[in-house]
Protein backbone atom coordinates (compact mmCIF):
# COMPACT_ATOMS: atom_id res chain seq x y z
CA UNK A 1 0.00 0.00 0.00
CA UNK A 2 1.37 3.39 -0.92
CA UNK A 3 1.48 5.86 1.96
CA UNK A 4 1.71 9.57 1.20
CA UNK A 5 2.83 11.90 3.95
CA UNK A 6 3.86 15.46 4.64
CA UNK A 7 4.81 17.93 7.32
CA UNK A 8 2.39 20.58 8.59
CA UNK A 9 3.85 23.49 6.61
CA UNK A 10 4.13 21.52 3.34
CA UNK A 11 7.91 21.90 2.93
CA UNK A 12 8.35 18.11 3.04
CA UNK A 13 6.31 15.51 1.20
CA UNK A 14 7.10 11.83 1.01
CA UNK A 15 5.74 8.47 -0.07
CA UNK A 16 6.63 4.94 0.91
CA UNK A 17 5.23 1.48 0.23
CA UNK A 18 4.00 -0.42 3.28
CA UNK A 19 3.01 -4.06 3.68
CA UNK A 20 2.06 -3.31 7.31
CA UNK A 21 -0.03 -0.12 7.26
CA UNK A 22 -2.25 -0.57 10.33
CA UNK A 23 -1.48 2.14 12.93
CA UNK A 24 -2.02 -0.14 15.91
CA UNK A 25 0.99 0.41 18.18
CA UNK A 26 0.88 3.22 20.75
CA UNK A 27 4.27 3.91 22.32
CA UNK A 28 4.39 5.78 25.64
CA UNK A 29 8.20 6.03 25.98
CA UNK A 30 9.54 9.50 26.69
CA UNK A 31 11.27 9.72 23.30
CA UNK A 32 8.17 9.00 21.22
CA UNK A 33 5.90 10.92 23.56
CA UNK A 34 8.04 14.07 23.64
CA UNK A 35 9.06 14.14 19.97
CA UNK A 36 5.84 13.08 18.27
CA UNK A 37 3.07 12.28 20.72
CA UNK A 38 0.23 14.65 21.36
CA UNK A 39 -1.94 12.22 23.33
CA UNK A 40 0.84 10.95 25.57
CA UNK A 41 1.93 8.38 22.98
CA UNK A 42 3.10 8.19 19.37
CA UNK A 43 2.14 5.75 16.63
CA UNK A 44 4.57 4.67 13.95
CA UNK A 45 4.04 2.21 11.15
CA UNK A 46 6.47 0.46 8.85
CA UNK A 47 7.46 0.94 5.22
CA UNK A 48 10.07 -0.40 2.83
CA UNK A 49 13.08 1.93 2.86
CA UNK A 50 13.93 1.27 -0.80
CA UNK A 51 10.58 2.81 -1.81
CA UNK A 52 10.94 6.03 0.19
CA UNK A 53 10.58 9.05 -2.10
CA UNK A 54 11.12 12.51 -0.57
CA UNK A 55 10.41 16.00 -1.86
CA UNK A 56 11.90 18.84 0.16
CA UNK A 57 14.74 16.83 1.69
CA UNK A 58 16.65 20.08 2.34
CA UNK A 59 13.92 20.96 4.87
CA UNK A 60 14.56 17.83 6.96
CA UNK A 61 16.63 17.70 10.11
CA UNK A 62 17.67 14.62 12.09
CA UNK A 63 17.51 13.99 15.83
CA UNK A 64 19.26 11.13 17.67
CA UNK A 65 17.67 10.47 21.04
CA UNK A 66 19.85 9.54 24.01
CA UNK A 67 19.18 6.15 25.58
CA UNK A 68 21.05 5.24 28.75
CA UNK A 69 23.51 8.07 28.06
CA UNK A 70 24.29 6.88 24.54
CA UNK A 71 23.23 8.42 21.23
CA UNK A 72 20.63 6.18 19.59
CA UNK A 73 21.26 4.82 16.11
CA UNK A 74 17.64 5.72 15.35
CA UNK A 75 17.42 8.80 13.15
CA UNK A 76 14.22 10.72 13.81
CA UNK A 77 13.44 12.91 10.81
CA UNK A 78 11.63 16.22 11.35
CA UNK A 79 10.73 19.24 9.26
CA UNK A 80 13.18 21.96 10.33
CA UNK A 81 10.57 24.64 9.61
CA UNK A 82 7.45 23.42 11.44
CA UNK A 83 8.85 20.63 13.63
CA UNK A 84 6.56 17.89 12.30
CA UNK A 85 7.80 14.39 13.11
CA UNK A 86 8.05 12.48 9.82
CA UNK A 87 9.73 9.09 10.22
CA UNK A 88 12.40 7.08 12.02
CA UNK A 89 15.21 5.23 10.27
CA UNK A 90 17.62 2.95 12.12
CA UNK A 91 20.71 1.34 10.60
CA UNK A 92 19.91 -1.78 12.65
CA UNK A 93 17.00 -2.35 10.20
CA UNK A 94 18.30 -0.83 6.93
CA UNK A 95 15.42 -2.22 4.84
CA UNK A 96 12.80 -0.39 6.91
CA UNK A 97 11.58 3.11 7.59
CA UNK A 98 8.98 3.91 10.26
CA UNK A 99 6.77 6.86 9.38
CA UNK A 100 4.72 8.44 12.13
CA UNK A 101 1.03 7.84 11.49
CA UNK A 102 0.47 11.52 12.31
CA UNK A 103 2.47 12.49 9.19
CA UNK A 104 0.52 10.23 6.82
CA UNK A 105 -2.06 11.93 4.59
CA UNK A 106 -3.37 8.71 2.98
CA UNK A 107 -6.35 6.98 4.52
CA UNK A 108 -4.96 4.34 6.86
CA UNK A 109 -6.85 1.16 7.72
CA UNK A 110 -8.43 1.09 11.18
CA UNK A 111 -6.75 -1.54 13.37
CA UNK A 112 -9.03 -4.20 14.86
CA UNK A 113 -7.20 -3.79 18.18
CA UNK A 114 -4.23 -1.88 19.54
CA UNK A 115 -1.01 -2.58 21.39
CA UNK A 116 0.03 -0.20 24.15
CA UNK A 117 3.75 -0.45 24.88
CA UNK A 118 6.30 1.15 27.18
CA UNK A 119 3.55 1.82 29.71
CA UNK A 120 6.18 1.93 32.48
CA UNK A 121 7.16 5.32 31.02
CA UNK A 122 3.73 6.91 30.66
CA UNK A 123 3.41 10.01 32.86
CA UNK A 124 0.69 10.12 35.51
CA UNK A 125 -1.52 12.48 33.47
CA UNK A 126 -1.80 9.98 30.59
CA UNK A 127 -4.81 7.67 30.79
CA UNK A 128 -4.23 4.92 28.21
CA UNK A 129 -7.47 3.98 26.47
CA UNK A 130 -7.00 0.24 26.64
CA UNK A 131 -10.06 -1.38 25.11
CA UNK A 132 -11.29 -4.96 25.15
CA UNK A 133 -9.00 -6.92 22.83
CA UNK A 134 -6.06 -4.51 23.20
CA UNK A 135 -2.73 -5.74 24.54
CA UNK A 136 -0.69 -3.75 27.04
CA UNK A 137 3.02 -4.10 27.86
CA UNK A 138 5.21 -2.40 30.48
CA UNK A 139 8.13 -2.42 27.98
CA UNK A 140 8.48 -3.76 24.41
CA UNK A 141 6.37 -6.73 23.29
CA UNK A 142 8.11 -9.70 21.70
CA UNK A 143 5.91 -9.52 18.58
CA UNK A 144 7.16 -7.33 15.72
CA UNK A 145 5.07 -5.00 13.57
CA UNK A 146 5.28 -7.54 10.73
CA UNK A 147 4.36 -10.40 13.09
CA UNK A 148 1.32 -8.52 14.42
CA UNK A 149 0.04 -7.93 10.87
CA UNK A 150 0.79 -11.50 9.73
CA UNK A 151 -0.91 -13.14 12.73
CA UNK A 152 -4.10 -11.19 11.96
CA UNK A 153 -3.86 -11.74 8.18
CA UNK A 154 -3.62 -7.95 7.67
CA UNK A 155 -0.40 -7.83 5.64
CA UNK A 156 -0.76 -6.08 2.30
CA UNK A 157 1.24 -7.96 -0.36
CA UNK A 158 4.10 -6.29 -2.18
CA UNK A 159 2.98 -4.45 -5.25
CA UNK A 160 -0.63 -4.06 -4.09
CA UNK A 161 -2.09 -0.59 -3.68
Amino acid sequence: MRLDGSCHCGAVRFSVESDTPYPYMRCYCSICRKTAGGGGYAINIMGRADTLNVEGADSITVFHARIDGQSSSGERRFCKHCGSALWVFDEAWPDLVHPFASAIDSDLPVPPERVHLMLNYAPQWVEPEIRDGDDAFPEYPAESIAGWHERRNLTVGKGES
